[in-house]
């Protein structure tokens, strides 16, 4: 464990009219603690998970590869701020640590592969292969493998992006082993029930007035989906028995 608290110092927020700042969530939520090598960050589109994932990679002094924007019409001043208005605890001396992002992984994944091309060495640090010489689904893997096998404090956002399941289990497997081994931590937000059920797993929900810890069970995605295959197991069994029963239930 390298950090343990985050707060939140709302009462000093500069405004309350633009993002991130008039996310309400942001704005109820003063402090989330961490006591496992793994935490999860849970929630419906728009809830905020992001948005405070990335501020805490800016205030843990992580750098976070982007591209450059385009096309806004008008600018946001305060867009990259909230990480002024957070305070991250360590639990002792920093370390390293990288943002994955999985809507920025192809464009980082060139980067990578160019580098590597100069300096092979490098590519011991994303699996030892070029990543665009793979699906996208198996570089995001390999690139996994290569980079958390380490020291340091890593932020991911939805991993799962372009994994299928059978490849969110691969990562699950991951994650487990490299939690044990107690050299990284790891802060994802996600929308996959499967990485959700890690076990001994930290989980925050941002589906509620506060960021609150809740179990897997608790969480909208694990009921969603387990109410998607009990609907259709009771369609299977309609028409089985000849009855007129939809497929599943909104």
């Amino acid at each position: 464990m390298y950090i343990s608290e985050v707060k939140l110092h709302s009462d000093h927020y500069p405004t309350n009219r633009y993002y991130p700042f008039n996310v309400p969530i942001l704005r109820t939520t003063s402090l989330l603690t961490f006591h496992s090598p793994v935490t999860f960050f849970v929630g419906e589109n728009g809830s905020g998970k992001s948005t405070l994932l990335e501020a805490m990679t800016l205030k843990c002094g992580v750098h976070v590869w982007d591209q450059p924007k385009r096309h806004l019409a008008h600018k946001n001043p305060y867009e990259d701020r909230l990480a002024d208005f957070i305070e991250v605890v360590w639990c002792g001396a920093r370390v390293a640590g990288s943002l994955f992002r999985a809507e920025t992984f192809r464009d980082l994944a060139d980067f990578l592969d160019d580098v590597a091309i100069c300096d092979p060495g490098r590519l011991e640090y994303h699996g030892g292969k070029l990543l665009n010489t793979l699906s996208h689904g198996q570089a995001m893997l390999s690139y996994f493998a290569g980079r958390y096998d380490r020291r340091g404090l890593y932020f991911l956002d939805e991993p799962e992006a372009a994994l299928s399941p059978a490849s969110q289990v691969k990562f699950l497997s991951q994650l487990e082993q490299l939690a044990a081994g107690g050299q990284a931590q790891f802060i994802i937000a996600t929308h996959s029930p499967i990485l959700l059920a890690l076990p001994d797993a930290q989980i925050y929900s941002f589906d509620g007035p506060y960021v609150q810890e809740v179990d897997y069970e608790e969480t909208e995605h694990y009921k969603v989906y387990r109410q998607f295959f009990m609907d259709r197991e009771v369609a299977a069994e309609g028409r089985v028995a000849g009855n007129k029963v939809p497929a599943y239930h909104r």
